[in-house]
Protein backbone atom coordinates (compact mmCIF):
# COMPACT_ATOMS: atom_id res chain seq x y z
CA UNK A 1 0.00 0.00 0.00
CA UNK A 2 2.79 2.43 0.87
CA UNK A 3 4.58 1.39 -2.31
CA UNK A 4 1.46 2.25 -4.31
CA UNK A 5 1.32 5.78 -2.87
CA UNK A 6 5.02 6.33 -3.48
CA UNK A 7 4.65 5.12 -7.08
CA UNK A 8 1.72 7.44 -7.83
CA UNK A 9 3.65 10.39 -6.40
CA UNK A 10 6.69 9.44 -8.52
CA UNK A 11 4.54 9.27 -11.65
CA UNK A 12 3.20 12.77 -10.98
CA UNK A 13 6.70 14.10 -10.33
CA UNK A 14 7.85 12.37 -13.51
CA UNK A 15 5.25 14.28 -15.51
CA UNK A 16 6.17 17.60 -13.87
CA UNK A 17 9.95 17.31 -14.21
CA UNK A 18 10.98 14.70 -16.78
CA UNK A 19 7.96 15.50 -18.92
CA UNK A 20 9.00 19.15 -18.93
CA UNK A 21 12.57 18.13 -19.80
CA UNK A 22 11.33 15.97 -22.68
CA UNK A 23 9.24 18.86 -23.97
CA UNK A 24 12.26 21.16 -23.75
CA UNK A 25 14.36 18.69 -25.75
CA UNK A 26 11.76 18.54 -28.52
CA UNK A 27 11.13 22.31 -28.33
CA UNK A 28 7.58 22.61 -29.72
CA UNK A 29 6.84 25.57 -31.96
CA UNK A 30 3.52 27.23 -30.95
CA UNK A 31 3.56 29.35 -34.12
CA UNK A 32 3.78 26.40 -36.53
CA UNK A 33 0.46 25.46 -38.10
CA UNK A 34 -0.55 21.94 -37.05
CA UNK A 35 -1.85 19.32 -39.54
CA UNK A 36 -5.37 19.86 -38.16
CA UNK A 37 -5.32 23.20 -40.00
CA UNK A 38 -2.73 22.74 -42.76
CA UNK A 39 -4.30 19.48 -44.03
CA UNK A 40 -7.90 19.90 -42.85
CA UNK A 41 -10.26 17.43 -44.55
CA UNK A 42 -13.11 17.17 -42.02
CA UNK A 43 -12.61 13.39 -41.74
CA UNK A 44 -9.29 12.61 -40.07
CA UNK A 45 -7.64 16.04 -40.05
CA UNK A 46 -9.61 18.52 -37.97
CA UNK A 47 -8.98 20.60 -34.80
CA UNK A 48 -10.59 19.37 -31.58
CA UNK A 49 -10.67 20.77 -28.00
CA UNK A 50 -7.61 19.89 -25.92
CA UNK A 51 -9.54 18.06 -23.20
CA UNK A 52 -11.25 15.91 -25.82
CA UNK A 53 -7.97 15.12 -27.60
CA UNK A 54 -6.49 14.06 -24.26
CA UNK A 55 -9.46 11.82 -23.44
CA UNK A 56 -9.37 10.17 -26.87
CA UNK A 57 -5.60 9.65 -26.72
CA UNK A 58 -5.93 8.16 -23.24
CA UNK A 59 -8.67 5.75 -24.29
CA UNK A 60 -6.91 4.91 -27.58
CA UNK A 61 -3.79 3.73 -25.79
CA UNK A 62 -5.43 2.21 -22.72
CA UNK A 63 -7.20 -0.90 -24.00
CA UNK A 64 -7.11 -3.58 -21.34
CA UNK A 65 -3.34 -3.17 -20.95
CA UNK A 66 -3.09 -1.14 -17.72
CA UNK A 67 -5.67 -3.44 -16.10
CA UNK A 68 -5.14 -6.97 -17.41
CA UNK A 69 -1.40 -6.44 -17.93
CA UNK A 70 -0.98 -5.13 -14.38
CA UNK A 71 -2.95 -8.07 -12.96
CA UNK A 72 -0.73 -10.57 -14.77
CA UNK A 73 2.41 -8.57 -13.93
CA UNK A 74 1.50 -8.33 -10.24
CA UNK A 75 1.79 -12.12 -9.99
CA UNK A 76 5.56 -11.69 -10.39
CA UNK A 77 5.63 -9.62 -7.19
CA UNK A 78 6.69 -6.06 -6.25
CA UNK A 79 9.17 -5.85 -9.13
CA UNK A 80 6.17 -4.86 -11.25
CA UNK A 81 6.05 -1.46 -9.48
CA UNK A 82 9.58 -0.59 -10.58
CA UNK A 83 8.84 -1.48 -14.17
CA UNK A 84 5.60 0.52 -14.28
CA UNK A 85 7.10 3.71 -12.82
CA UNK A 86 10.52 3.66 -14.49
CA UNK A 87 9.18 2.28 -17.75
CA UNK A 88 6.37 4.84 -17.89
CA UNK A 89 8.33 7.99 -16.95
CA UNK A 90 11.58 7.29 -18.83
CA UNK A 91 10.27 5.04 -21.60
CA UNK A 92 6.58 4.91 -22.45
CA UNK A 93 5.69 8.57 -21.95
CA UNK A 94 8.79 9.70 -23.88
CA UNK A 95 7.95 7.18 -26.63
CA UNK A 96 4.37 8.45 -26.91
CA UNK A 97 5.21 12.16 -26.71
CA UNK A 98 8.06 12.18 -29.23
CA UNK A 99 6.32 9.87 -31.72
CA UNK A 100 3.25 12.11 -31.55
CA UNK A 101 5.20 15.34 -31.94
CA UNK A 102 7.39 14.03 -34.77
CA UNK A 103 4.15 13.08 -36.52
CA UNK A 104 2.80 16.62 -35.97
CA UNK A 105 6.04 18.11 -37.28
CA UNK A 106 5.80 16.00 -40.44
CA UNK A 107 2.18 16.69 -41.31
CA UNK A 108 0.50 13.95 -39.25
CA UNK A 109 2.30 11.00 -40.89
CA UNK A 110 1.78 7.50 -39.52
CA UNK A 111 4.32 5.29 -37.78
CA UNK A 112 5.63 3.50 -40.92
CA UNK A 113 6.32 6.89 -42.52
CA UNK A 114 8.16 8.06 -39.39
CA UNK A 115 10.25 4.88 -39.31
CA UNK A 116 10.93 5.12 -43.04
CA UNK A 117 12.07 8.73 -42.82
CA UNK A 118 14.67 8.05 -40.11
CA UNK A 119 15.57 4.37 -40.57
CA UNK A 120 15.28 3.98 -44.34
CA UNK A 121 12.88 2.70 -46.99
CA UNK A 122 13.53 -1.00 -46.38
CA UNK A 123 12.78 -0.65 -42.70
CA UNK A 124 9.69 1.33 -43.60
CA UNK A 125 8.36 -1.55 -45.71
CA UNK A 126 8.95 -4.02 -42.89
CA UNK A 127 7.31 -1.60 -40.48
CA UNK A 128 4.33 -1.15 -42.80
CA UNK A 129 3.54 -4.87 -42.90
CA UNK A 130 4.36 -5.38 -39.22
CA UNK A 131 2.24 -2.49 -37.92
CA UNK A 132 -0.80 -3.32 -40.09
CA UNK A 133 -0.65 -6.97 -38.96
CA UNK A 134 -0.43 -5.88 -35.32
CA UNK A 135 -3.36 -3.49 -35.72
CA UNK A 136 -5.48 -6.24 -37.28
CA UNK A 137 -4.61 -8.53 -34.35
CA UNK A 138 -5.57 -5.74 -31.94
CA UNK A 139 -8.89 -5.37 -33.74
CA UNK A 140 -9.58 -9.12 -33.52
CA UNK A 141 -8.47 -9.52 -29.90
CA UNK A 142 -10.41 -6.45 -28.78
CA UNK A 143 -13.60 -7.72 -30.37
CA UNK A 144 -13.59 -11.02 -28.53
CA UNK A 145 -12.49 -10.04 -25.00
CA UNK A 146 -15.20 -7.37 -24.41
CA UNK A 147 -17.76 -9.71 -26.02
CA UNK A 148 -16.93 -12.33 -23.37
CA UNK A 149 -17.36 -9.80 -20.53
CA UNK A 150 -20.64 -8.51 -21.98
CA UNK A 151 -21.83 -12.09 -22.41
CA UNK A 152 -21.12 -12.78 -18.74
CA UNK A 153 -23.04 -9.65 -17.72
CA UNK A 154 -26.05 -10.30 -19.95
CA UNK A 155 -26.59 -14.06 -19.72
CA UNK A 156 -24.04 -15.88 -17.64
CA UNK A 157 -21.44 -16.40 -20.34
CA UNK A 158 -23.77 -17.91 -22.98
CA UNK A 159 -21.82 -18.63 -26.18
CA UNK A 160 -24.73 -17.48 -28.37
CA UNK A 161 -24.92 -14.16 -26.51
CA UNK A 162 -21.16 -13.75 -26.87
CA UNK A 163 -21.41 -14.27 -30.64
CA UNK A 164 -24.19 -11.67 -30.85
CA UNK A 165 -21.94 -9.26 -28.94
CA UNK A 166 -19.08 -10.04 -31.36
CA UNK A 167 -21.34 -9.17 -34.31
CA UNK A 168 -22.56 -5.94 -32.72
CA UNK A 169 -19.00 -4.82 -31.88
CA UNK A 170 -17.84 -5.59 -35.44
CA UNK A 171 -20.69 -3.52 -36.90
CA UNK A 172 -19.73 -0.66 -34.59
CA UNK A 173 -16.10 -0.99 -35.76
CA UNK A 174 -17.14 -0.65 -39.40
CA UNK A 175 -19.09 2.53 -38.68
CA UNK A 176 -16.52 4.12 -36.35
CA UNK A 177 -13.65 3.41 -38.75
CA UNK A 178 -15.41 5.03 -41.69
CA UNK A 179 -17.10 8.18 -40.34
CA UNK A 180 -15.35 11.50 -39.48
CA UNK A 181 -13.40 11.25 -36.23
CA UNK A 182 -15.48 13.88 -34.43
CA UNK A 183 -18.85 12.20 -35.14
CA UNK A 184 -18.57 9.05 -33.02
CA UNK A 185 -15.10 8.85 -31.50
CA UNK A 186 -15.09 12.53 -30.54
CA UNK A 187 -18.49 12.23 -28.84
CA UNK A 188 -18.54 8.91 -26.99
CA UNK A 189 -14.86 8.44 -26.11
CA UNK A 190 -14.88 11.08 -23.35
CA UNK A 191 -17.79 9.22 -21.72
CA UNK A 192 -15.96 5.88 -21.87
CA UNK A 193 -12.75 7.53 -20.63
CA UNK A 194 -14.70 8.84 -17.64
CA UNK A 195 -15.92 5.29 -16.91
CA UNK A 196 -12.37 3.93 -17.02
CA UNK A 197 -11.04 6.72 -14.77
CA UNK A 198 -14.03 6.26 -12.43
CA UNK A 199 -13.14 2.60 -12.07
CA UNK A 200 -9.50 3.38 -11.24
CA UNK A 201 -10.36 6.16 -8.77
CA UNK A 202 -12.98 3.93 -7.10
CA UNK A 203 -10.42 1.18 -6.65
CA UNK A 204 -7.93 3.69 -5.25
CA UNK A 205 -10.48 4.99 -2.72
CA UNK A 206 -11.37 1.43 -1.68
CA UNK A 207 -7.70 0.62 -1.17
CA UNK A 208 -7.10 3.74 0.92
CA UNK A 209 -10.24 3.21 3.04
CA UNK A 210 -9.83 -0.53 3.54
CA UNK A 211 -6.00 -0.41 3.71
CA UNK A 212 -5.87 -4.21 3.22
CA UNK A 213 -2.97 -6.07 4.75
CA UNK A 214 -0.68 -8.52 3.04
CA UNK A 215 -0.06 -6.44 -0.09
CA UNK A 216 3.61 -7.07 -1.00
CA UNK A 217 5.85 -3.99 -0.75
CA UNK A 218 9.08 -3.46 -2.64
CA UNK A 219 11.11 -3.92 0.56
CA UNK A 220 9.54 -7.35 1.06
CA UNK A 221 11.80 -8.67 -1.68
CA UNK A 222 11.97 -8.62 -5.47
CA UNK A 223 11.93 -12.39 -5.95
CA UNK A 224 9.71 -13.95 -8.60
CA UNK A 225 6.44 -14.97 -6.92
CA UNK A 226 5.01 -16.64 -10.03
CA UNK A 227 7.77 -18.75 -11.62
CA UNK A 228 5.08 -20.71 -13.45
CA UNK A 229 4.51 -17.59 -15.60
CA UNK A 230 8.16 -17.43 -16.62
CA UNK A 231 11.19 -15.43 -15.52
CA UNK A 232 10.91 -11.78 -14.46
CA UNK A 233 13.24 -10.93 -17.32
CA UNK A 234 11.91 -10.88 -19.97
CA UNK A 235 8.34 -12.08 -19.20
CA UNK A 236 7.34 -9.25 -16.82
CA UNK A 237 8.28 -6.65 -19.44
CA UNK A 238 6.12 -8.36 -22.05
CA UNK A 239 3.17 -8.87 -19.66
CA UNK A 240 2.98 -5.22 -18.56
CA UNK A 241 3.09 -3.25 -21.78
CA UNK A 242 0.45 -0.51 -21.90
CA UNK A 243 1.14 0.54 -18.31
CA UNK A 244 4.84 1.08 -19.02
CA UNK A 245 5.96 0.88 -22.68
CA UNK A 246 3.77 -0.11 -25.61
CA UNK A 247 4.60 0.08 -29.31
CA UNK A 248 0.89 0.11 -30.13
CA UNK A 249 0.74 3.66 -28.74
CA UNK A 250 2.92 4.97 -31.57
CA UNK A 251 0.30 3.80 -34.08
CA UNK A 252 -2.33 5.80 -32.18
CA UNK A 253 -0.40 9.03 -31.55
CA UNK A 254 -0.66 10.16 -35.22
CA UNK A 255 -4.48 10.03 -34.95
CA UNK A 256 -4.39 12.85 -32.43
CA UNK A 257 -1.45 14.53 -34.19
CA UNK A 258 -4.04 15.31 -36.87
CA UNK A 259 -6.35 16.95 -34.32
CA UNK A 260 -4.02 19.06 -32.12
CA UNK A 261 -4.67 22.79 -32.23
CA UNK A 262 -1.19 23.73 -31.05
CA UNK A 263 2.14 21.93 -30.51
CA UNK A 264 2.34 23.21 -26.92
CA UNK A 265 -0.49 20.93 -25.82
CA UNK A 266 1.47 17.84 -26.83
CA UNK A 267 2.85 17.23 -23.34
CA UNK A 268 -0.50 17.00 -21.50
CA UNK A 269 -2.01 14.98 -24.35
CA UNK A 270 0.77 12.46 -25.01
CA UNK A 271 2.99 12.42 -21.94
CA UNK A 272 0.03 13.07 -19.64
CA UNK A 273 -2.13 10.27 -21.06
CA UNK A 274 0.70 7.78 -20.57
CA UNK A 275 1.25 8.89 -16.96
CA UNK A 276 -2.49 8.46 -16.33
CA UNK A 277 -2.28 4.96 -17.72
CA UNK A 278 0.72 4.21 -15.51
CA UNK A 279 -1.23 5.33 -12.44
CA UNK A 280 -4.09 2.97 -13.36
CA UNK A 281 -1.58 0.14 -13.74
CA UNK A 282 -0.13 0.87 -10.27
CA UNK A 283 -3.62 0.81 -8.72
CA UNK A 284 -4.54 -2.50 -10.33
CA UNK A 285 -1.16 -4.00 -9.48
CA UNK A 286 -1.92 -3.19 -5.83
CA UNK A 287 -5.45 -4.61 -6.06
CA UNK A 288 -3.96 -7.75 -7.60
CA UNK A 289 -1.23 -7.95 -4.98
CA UNK A 290 -3.91 -8.09 -2.31
CA UNK A 291 -6.05 -10.51 -4.33
CA UNK A 292 -3.23 -12.98 -4.99
CA UNK A 293 -0.95 -12.60 -1.96
CA UNK A 294 -2.93 -10.79 0.75
CA UNK A 295 -5.83 -13.17 1.11
CA UNK A 296 -8.23 -11.15 -1.04
CA UNK A 297 -9.18 -14.19 -3.11
CA UNK A 298 -10.22 -16.01 0.09
CA UNK A 299 -12.17 -13.01 1.37
CA UNK A 300 -14.02 -12.76 -1.94
CA UNK A 301 -14.58 -16.50 -2.29
CA UNK A 302 -12.45 -16.71 -5.40
CA UNK A 303 -9.62 -19.12 -4.58
CA UNK A 304 -7.92 -20.53 -7.64
CA UNK A 305 -9.01 -17.64 -9.90
CA UNK A 306 -6.11 -16.22 -11.95
CA UNK A 307 -7.74 -15.01 -15.20
CA UNK A 308 -7.55 -11.21 -15.37
CA UNK A 309 -11.15 -10.58 -16.58
CA UNK A 310 -12.51 -12.71 -13.72
CA UNK A 311 -10.36 -10.89 -11.17
CA UNK A 312 -11.69 -7.52 -12.39
CA UNK A 313 -15.31 -8.73 -12.25
CA UNK A 314 -14.99 -10.30 -8.79
CA UNK A 315 -13.17 -7.37 -7.17
CA UNK A 316 -15.49 -4.77 -8.74
CA UNK A 317 -18.65 -6.52 -7.56
CA UNK A 318 -17.24 -7.20 -4.08
CA UNK A 319 -15.94 -3.68 -3.43
CA UNK A 320 -18.19 -1.39 -5.47
CA UNK A 321 -21.62 -3.01 -5.25
CA UNK A 322 -24.06 -3.41 -8.11
CA UNK A 323 -24.16 0.14 -9.51
CA UNK A 324 -20.48 0.85 -8.97
CA UNK A 325 -19.43 -2.46 -10.51
CA UNK A 326 -21.57 -1.84 -13.61
CA UNK A 327 -19.85 1.53 -14.14
CA UNK A 328 -16.45 -0.03 -13.48
CA UNK A 329 -17.05 -2.93 -15.87
CA UNK A 330 -18.34 -0.47 -18.47
CA UNK A 331 -14.87 1.06 -18.39
CA UNK A 332 -13.25 -2.37 -18.77
CA UNK A 333 -15.51 -3.18 -21.74
CA UNK A 334 -15.18 0.25 -23.35
CA UNK A 335 -11.37 0.28 -23.16
CA UNK A 336 -10.72 -2.63 -25.55
CA UNK A 337 -13.61 -1.70 -27.85
CA UNK A 338 -12.34 1.84 -28.28
CA UNK A 339 -8.74 0.68 -28.76
CA UNK A 340 -9.95 -1.84 -31.32
CA UNK A 341 -11.84 0.62 -33.48
CA UNK A 342 -9.02 3.17 -33.50
CA UNK A 343 -6.57 0.34 -34.28
CA UNK A 344 -8.53 -0.45 -37.43
CA UNK A 345 -8.86 3.27 -38.20
CA UNK A 346 -5.06 3.53 -37.90
CA UNK A 347 -4.70 0.53 -40.22
CA UNK A 348 -6.92 2.28 -42.77
CA UNK A 349 -4.84 5.46 -42.62
CA UNK A 350 -1.49 3.61 -42.79
CA UNK A 351 -2.58 1.64 -45.86
CA UNK A 352 -4.06 4.78 -47.44
CA UNK A 353 -0.82 6.69 -46.89
CA UNK A 354 1.21 3.83 -48.37
CA UNK A 355 -0.88 3.79 -51.58
CA UNK A 356 -1.42 7.57 -51.67
CA UNK A 357 -5.20 7.21 -51.47
CA UNK A 358 -7.00 10.35 -50.32
CA UNK A 359 -9.53 9.49 -47.62
CA UNK A 360 -11.93 12.40 -48.00
CA UNK A 361 -14.18 10.47 -50.38
CA UNK A 362 -16.24 7.49 -49.19
CA UNK A 363 -15.15 5.36 -52.18
CA UNK A 364 -11.48 5.37 -51.20
CA UNK A 365 -12.34 4.72 -47.55
CA UNK A 366 -14.36 1.67 -48.59
CA UNK A 367 -11.59 0.53 -50.92
CA UNK A 368 -9.15 0.40 -48.02
CA UNK A 369 -11.53 -0.64 -45.24
CA UNK A 370 -13.23 -3.66 -46.83
CA UNK A 371 -10.04 -5.78 -47.09
CA UNK A 372 -9.08 -4.74 -43.54
CA UNK A 373 -12.38 -5.98 -42.12
CA UNK A 374 -12.26 -9.19 -44.15
CA UNK A 375 -8.81 -10.07 -42.78
CA UNK A 376 -9.83 -9.07 -39.23
CA UNK A 377 -12.91 -11.28 -39.52
CA UNK A 378 -10.80 -14.23 -40.70
CA UNK A 379 -8.38 -13.84 -37.78
CA UNK A 380 -11.34 -13.67 -35.43
CA UNK A 381 -13.07 -16.70 -36.99
CA UNK A 382 -10.04 -19.01 -36.94
CA UNK A 383 -9.24 -18.14 -33.34
CA UNK A 384 -12.81 -18.61 -32.14
CA UNK A 385 -12.79 -22.05 -33.80
CA UNK A 386 -9.70 -23.01 -31.77
CA UNK A 387 -10.33 -23.23 -28.01
CA UNK A 388 -6.77 -22.06 -27.29
CA UNK A 389 -6.54 -19.73 -30.25
CA UNK A 390 -6.85 -16.48 -28.34
CA UNK A 391 -4.29 -17.53 -25.74
CA UNK A 392 -1.80 -18.02 -28.57
CA UNK A 393 -2.64 -14.85 -30.49
CA UNK A 394 -2.47 -12.82 -27.25
CA UNK A 395 1.08 -14.04 -26.57
CA UNK A 396 2.17 -13.13 -30.08
CA UNK A 397 0.36 -9.81 -29.73
CA UNK A 398 2.27 -9.05 -26.51
CA UNK A 399 5.62 -9.75 -28.15
CA UNK A 400 4.82 -7.94 -31.42
CA UNK A 401 3.47 -4.97 -29.46
CA UNK A 402 6.75 -4.53 -27.64
CA UNK A 403 8.73 -5.21 -30.82
CA UNK A 404 6.88 -2.31 -32.41
CA UNK A 405 8.26 -0.04 -29.67
CA UNK A 406 11.78 -1.03 -30.74
CA UNK A 407 11.23 0.38 -34.25
CA UNK A 408 9.79 3.57 -32.77
CA UNK A 409 12.57 4.06 -30.22
CA UNK A 410 15.31 3.56 -32.82
CA UNK A 411 13.61 5.99 -35.23
CA UNK A 412 13.33 8.57 -32.43
CA UNK A 413 16.97 7.98 -31.46
CA UNK A 414 18.10 8.73 -35.01
CA UNK A 415 15.84 11.80 -35.05
CA UNK A 416 17.37 13.17 -31.83
CA UNK A 417 20.92 12.34 -32.96
CA UNK A 418 20.40 14.20 -36.24
CA UNK A 419 18.47 17.23 -35.08
CA UNK A 420 19.53 17.81 -31.46
CA UNK A 421 22.98 18.73 -30.18
CA UNK A 422 24.50 17.02 -27.17
CA UNK A 423 23.61 13.63 -25.75
CA UNK A 424 19.83 13.97 -25.81
CA UNK A 425 19.60 10.85 -27.99
CA UNK A 426 20.45 8.83 -24.86
CA UNK A 427 16.90 9.35 -23.58
CA UNK A 428 15.62 7.06 -26.35
CA UNK A 429 18.79 5.05 -27.06
CA UNK A 430 18.78 3.33 -23.66
CA UNK A 431 15.07 2.32 -23.85
CA UNK A 432 15.68 1.19 -27.45
CA UNK A 433 18.52 -1.10 -26.39
CA UNK A 434 16.57 -2.38 -23.38
CA UNK A 435 13.43 -3.23 -25.37
CA UNK A 436 15.57 -4.83 -28.09
CA UNK A 437 17.07 -7.02 -25.36
CA UNK A 438 13.64 -7.84 -23.86
CA UNK A 439 11.98 -8.82 -27.14
CA UNK A 440 14.98 -10.74 -28.49
CA UNK A 441 15.36 -12.71 -25.26
CA UNK A 442 11.64 -13.44 -25.06
CA UNK A 443 11.27 -14.79 -28.61
CA UNK A 444 14.45 -16.84 -28.19
CA UNK A 445 13.47 -18.48 -24.89
CA UNK A 446 9.64 -18.58 -24.99
CA UNK A 447 7.76 -21.74 -25.94
CA UNK A 448 5.96 -19.79 -28.67
CA UNK A 449 9.39 -18.78 -30.00
CA UNK A 450 12.62 -20.74 -30.41
CA UNK A 451 12.41 -22.33 -26.93
CA UNK A 452 16.13 -21.91 -26.21
CA UNK A 453 17.03 -23.00 -22.62
CA UNK A 454 16.35 -20.29 -20.00
CA UNK A 455 19.90 -20.75 -18.69
CA UNK A 456 21.05 -18.66 -21.67
CA UNK A 457 18.69 -15.77 -20.89
CA UNK A 458 21.36 -13.52 -19.36
CA UNK A 459 23.78 -14.03 -22.27
CA UNK A 460 21.14 -13.40 -24.93
CA UNK A 461 19.92 -10.32 -23.03
CA UNK A 462 23.39 -8.77 -22.71
CA UNK A 463 24.40 -9.42 -26.31
CA UNK A 464 21.13 -8.04 -27.69
CA UNK A 465 21.51 -4.94 -25.50
CA UNK A 466 25.09 -3.98 -26.29
CA UNK A 467 25.45 -5.02 -29.96
CA UNK A 468 22.78 -2.58 -31.21
CA UNK A 469 24.30 0.15 -29.03
CA UNK A 470 27.76 -0.41 -30.56
CA UNK A 471 26.30 -0.38 -34.08
CA UNK A 472 24.50 2.88 -33.32
CA UNK A 473 27.68 4.61 -32.13
CA UNK A 474 29.52 3.39 -35.23
CA UNK A 475 26.77 4.95 -37.36
CA UNK A 476 26.81 8.13 -35.28
CA UNK A 477 30.54 8.63 -35.77
CA UNK A 478 30.09 8.38 -39.54
CA UNK A 479 27.07 10.59 -40.09
CA UNK A 480 26.92 14.42 -39.77
CA UNK A 481 24.06 16.03 -37.93
CA UNK A 482 21.46 18.17 -39.64
CA UNK A 483 19.38 21.17 -38.79
CA UNK A 484 15.80 20.52 -37.78
CA UNK A 485 13.42 20.10 -40.66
Amino acid sequence: MITMIICIVLLILGYVFYGKFTEKVYNPDPMRKTPAYSKFDGIDYLPMPTWKVYMIQFLNIAGTGPIFGAIIGAMFGPSCYLWIVLGCVFGGAVHDYLSGMVSVENGGIGLPEIVGKYLGKRTKNVMLAFSVLLLLMVGAVFVYSPAVILGNLIKDGSVSVQMICVAVILIYYVIATMVPIDKIIGRIYPIFAFALIFMAVSMLVCLLVKWPGGVPEIWDGMQNRAPQNGTIFPCLFISIACGAISGFHATQSPLMARCLKNEKIGRPVYYGAMITEGAIAVIWATVSGYFFFGGGNVEMGAEGITAAPQVVTIVSKHWLGTVGSVLALLGVVAAPITSGDTALRSARLIVADAFKLDQQGIRNRLLVSIPIFIVTGLILWFNIADANGFDVIWRYFGWSNQTLSIFTFWALTVYLAKYRKGLYYLMTLLPACFMTSVCTTFICTAKIGFNIPESLTAYIGLVSFFVPMVLFFLWLNRGPRSSRG
